[in-house]
């Protein structure tokens, strides 16, 4: 099955983009608007993990 890396809903890339850049801040990795494969393994894995961290607690708070 072919993955595809369309946006389901398109209006959901802006704020997506800026939830990444938010989350890179946070952890010192300096991105750019559009590619970033320049970025090492270490970068990307702590951009993503922190954007999980940050998923996960809006979710626990929501629970409250």
């Amino acid at each position: 099955m072919a993955k595809s890396n369309k946006t389901v809903v398109p209006e959901a890339r802006e704020a997506l983009d800026r939830f990444k850049m938010e989350a890179a801040s946070e952890v010192g990795v300096n991105l750019k608007q559009g590619y970033n494969g320049d970025l090492t393994s270490k970068q990307a894995g702590s951009v993503g993990g922190q954007m999980v961290k940050k998923m996960i607690k809006a979710y626990e708070e929501s629970m409250r």
